[in-house]
């Protein structure tokens, strides 16, 4: 795919659907790991709104969401490597969506942040709330991507790669609204099918997205320097 030139959110699909090709199944299966993991936290929610007033049941749903709210971080940024390496035609397993918890303070941070600064705006207004979650959109990948960048600084840079198109974003997304109520049809099950299809789409568009605005970069650099001489 040509990422030089922005490319429209149907060849966006597109691409993801000739990536997912043969891995798809193990894509699906690495989400299902996670859901596996996330299990103690859904029984003890359904448990504490069953059985409000049972103090112990209360507990449990409380340890349990600070511990995922602790570990959500470093599950998004293994993930955003996952589909990147995918991408760029390196071999993917299953254990690289753990990859994040290699640079755990990084990916904590980083949704914490993100948690932070999205409730502020959604405090003032739902639609502030929702465009900002847009603009932070890009910030795992670009962590991912970036070793040495401090998670607000990731933060600062996906805001400036989003701007002007945090609507396109947005239509890539609702784009996926047919397919989720499908995937409701069947309890649920075609979520491990669909989630891999959304996240390598908008994985090919913040690669899109980088790869042109970079090329864009370097071509206002050169013509400074020829300005120049």
């Amino acid at each position: 795919m040509n990422y030089d030139v922005i490319q429209s959110n149907h060849a966006l699909r597109n691409s993801a659907k000739e990536q997912l090709h043969g891995v798809w199944k193990k894509m699906a299966f690495a989400f299902f790991v996670v859901f596996l993991i996330y299990i103690p936290l859904y029984i003890s929610t359904v448990l504490n709104q069953l059985y409000a007033d049972v103090a112990v049941f209360s507990i449990l749903y409380a340890v349990f969401s600070i511990i995922y709210m602790i570990i959500v971080g470093p599950f998004c940024l293994g993930f955003a490597g996952y589909f990147l390496k995918r991408i760029r035609g390196e071999d993917i397993y299953t254990k690289n969506i753990f990859d994040g918890f290699k640079q755990f303070s990084r990916g904590f941070v980083l949704m914490l942040l993100t948690y932070i600064f999205t409730l502020l705006w959604t405090l003032v207004l739902i639609i502030p709330g929702i465009l900002k979650s847009l603009s932070y959109s890009m910030a795992f990948f670009i962590l991912y991507d970036n070793p040495e960048m401090k998670p607000n600084q990731a933060l600062k840079e996906s805001c400036r790669m989003m701007k002007g198109y945090r609507g396109k974003l947005f239509c890539l997304a609702f784009s996926f609204i047919g397919w989720l109520l499908l995937s409701v049809i069947t309890l649920g099950i075609g979520l491990f099918w669909l989630y891999p299809y959304m996240c390598m789409s908008i994985a090919n568009f913040y690669e899109n997205l980088k790869t042109n605005q970079k090329d864009k970069r370097t071509e206002g650099q050169i013509g400074k320097e020829q300005n120049c001489t």
